[in-house]
This record gives C-alpha cells, sequence and structure tokens, in this order.
C-alpha cells in the first residue's frame, strides 16, 4: 500500500498503458480519478476497477485546455486534493513523412500530446504548490530520445514533453514536487493496434514488420509490457521518491542509447 491516501488523475485512463497504471494505483491505495472522452467506456472502467468510491472517472477532451482545467478541479472536488498527476493521453495520427504531411495533423498532434500536458500540469500546480507535495509523470516514448521515420509530428511532441520534464521538475523542486517522464518502447495495446497501421504504411511496411523492428532494436527482443510502465509509475509516485526529478526513465528493453 504504497500510496495509500494519495489521490492521483490519470489522463487517458481508460484503457492501454493509463488503465494499467490507474489499476496499478488502485492497488497501492491510491483514491484514482481517471479521464477519457467516451463515457461508457469510462463507466465500464470503473465497474471493473472494483474499487468503490476510491475511482472517478471524469469525461473531457484533453485537446480543449477548459476540459483539461475542469478534469484537474474536478478530481479535487471529488477527492479533496490532487498528489498524482500522470499526463497519459496522447497519441498519433495521420502518420506520414514529413514531405506529404498534413501541416494541421501535425499541429493536432503537437495540441494532443504537448498542450494537453501543459495545460494538466500547469492546473495541478496549483493545487501542489500550496499543499508543497506533488509528483507529476508524464508519458513521453522512446521516440523521445531518438528519431524514427514517418512518425515526426509523435517524435517532436515526445522531444518536447522530455524538455517540459526537465524545466518543470526544476522550477517546483522546492515545493517538494518532482516531475519525471516515463519513456516506453513499443507496448501492444488496442490504441497501438488502432494507430500504427498508418506509421507502419509511412514505412512502407506491414504492421508485423513494424513491430519487428522495434524488438530487433531493443535488448531483450520482445515488446515491453504494460504491467512494466506501470511498476515505474508506482515507483516515481511514492514519498520515498522524492530525490527522482527531472529523470527520463526509459522502458524500453534498452532501446534508446541513454
Amino acid at each position: 500500500m504504497q500510496l495509500d491516501g494519495k489521490v492521483a488523475l490519470v489522463t487517458g485512463g481508460t484503457r492501454g498503458i493509463g488503465r494499467g497504471i490507474a489499476e496499478a494505483y488502485l492497488r497501492e491505495g491510491a483514491m484514482v480519478a481517471v479521464n477519457g472522452r467516451n463515457k461508457a467506456k469510462g463507466e465500464q472502467a470503473l465497474q471493473e476497477f472494483a474499487a468503490g468510491d476510491r475511482a472517478a472517472f471524469l469525461q473531457g477532451d484533453v485537446m480543449k485546455q477548459s476540459d483539461v482545467e475542469a478534469i484537474v478541479d474536478g478530481t479535487v472536488e471529488r477527492f479533496g486534493r490532487i498528489d498524482i498527476l500522470v499526463n497519459n493521453a496522447g497519441g498519433s495520427f495521420d502518420n506520414a513523412n514529413v514531405v506529404d504531411a498534413n501541416p494541421e495533423s501535425f499541429e493536432a498532434v503537437l495540441r494532443w500530446n504537448v498542450m494537453s500536458t501543459f495545460w494538466a500540469t500547469q492546473r495541478a500546480l496549483k493545487h501542489m504548490i500550496p499543499q508543497r507535495f506533488g509528483r507529476i509523470i508524464n508519458m513521453s516514448s522512446v521516440e523521445g530520445k531518438h528519431g524514427k521515420p514517418g512518425i515526426s509530428a509523435y517524435v517532436t511532441s515526445k522531444h518536447a514533453i522530455n524538455g517540459f520534464t526537465k524545466s518543470v521538475a526544476k522550477e517546483v523542486a522546492q515545493y517538494n514536487i518532482t516531475a519525471n517522464s516515463l519513456c516506453p518502447g513499443l507496448i501492444i495495446t488496442d490504441i497501438f493496434l488502432a494507430e500504427g497501421p498508418s506509421a507502419a504504411e509511412a514505412l512502407g511496411i506491414t504492421l508485423d514488420q513494424f513491430i519487428e523492428m522495434f524488438t530487433a532494436e531493443s535488448a531483450i527482443k520482445r515488446t515491453n509490457t504494460v504491467e512494466e510502465v506501470a511498476a515505474v509509475a508506482v515507483l516515481l509516485a511514492t514519498d520515498t521518491a522524492g530525490g527522482i526529478t527531472g529523470a527520463l526513465y526509459s522502458i524500453d528493453g534498452g532501446t534508446a542509447a541513454y
């Protein structure tokens, strides 16, 4: 029960990696608000969590600033505070090589991944600073540490998240607030299965070949799991992780060079 009594908000927490983190936090005793766009999926997730009044669903679109701020404030209204913010919502779409990329789609990916992280962090800090405690965990990617063709918008956004994380860590350390990034390798989730084909197509390969490319780059020669990411998210949320901030945690099977 490493997170007993703590309150967490996980954006994009009804499925995929976000859901895995939410479930891990609930097991460790936290009260958890999960966000998503689909009310039915949110209500289903709550039923499957079976955590009673320790879990809540907050509907909203993280590409809208007003929704993001309402989600953060809603967490505080529901549970009385916010101790842990996991900026997990995000992804990519309309993947293409730069020469063929749609500028509007490129900008939308940045809004989805980067601006949502900024808005949520800014709002959460207004609650965390007065209480002099907080844990901010931003979802980056192995692609936030190097480049990959065909997904330049996604790569750009994840590099931006890592830079943002480091700056926030410097700004709020005095308030016992930490900020760290998770940088997973390829995780096979329903989200990846929906978005991956376009990324593979941009490279002129099949989805299976796209997966093989990622596994070949890793030392462990397999994809990582949601549970492996969630374990690091739990560590970074604990009281004892107060000395870890501004870090970019690779959970990529030894793919990234740093």
